[in-house]
């Protein structure tokens, strides 16, 4: 079961990257729920093992296309996020280390498994992945469009996907990727 929640795993962000078109230096928020992963609501059962497998392969996969991932911790503490020193670039960090009940299953892996890792309060993500409904949405930025994966699910949790894209302002009605906005 583990090896399939990797695999997964891989094969969501992967198609979350390749179609959102991210870049070098974009960043990728994360929420997720374990629980529902292995089944169970959300909250009811932790798994610090499945968290492990997502974790390896999103920081994996991220590092090597040269993006930024950013881990939403649990409503306990607030959905903060945990990321990389380096891509918390002027963020104000706050002081917490998620636990597997306190923060979640996935933020503990992700403080565990960066290499610097520091908590702050909110980002504003270019995509992010929705693992088991936990709400990424209040960590992208302002305009997000809905990425419909084929890959859209993890053990037993549904994934919504989303991208952001610059605002349209101005007079005109505007026109992007075919779709009158």
């Amino acid at each position: 079961m583990l090896n399939k929640i990797y695999l997964q795993t891989k094969a969501a962000i992967e198609e979350l990257v390749e179609k959102a078109s991210l870049k070098p230096g974009q960043t990728v928020v994360v929420g997720c729920s374990t629980s529902e992963v292995l089944g169970a609501r959300i909250g009811t059962n932790s798994s610090p093992e499945a968290a492990e497998q997502i974790f390896r392969a999103l920081h994996a996969y991220t590092q090597s296309r040269g993006l930024y991932l950013a881990v939403q911790c649990c409503e306990h503490l607030n959905r903060a996020i945990i990321l990389e020193r380096s891509a918390a670039a002027n963020a104000e960090t706050v002081n917490v280390v998620p636990q597997p009940k306190a923060g979640g299953s996935l933020a503990t892996a992700a403080y565990a498994g960066f290499a610097d890792p520091v908590a702050v309060e909110q980002i504003r993500a270019d995509a992010g992945l929705d693992i088991g409904l936990t709400l990424i949405g209040m960590h992208l930025k302002s305009v997000a469009v809905p990425v419909r994966l084929e890959n859209n699910c993890i053990g037993d949790a549904l994934v919504v996907a989303a991208r952001t894209r610059p605002k349209f302002i101005g007079g005109i009605r505007a026109v992007y990727d075919n779709e009158l906005l």
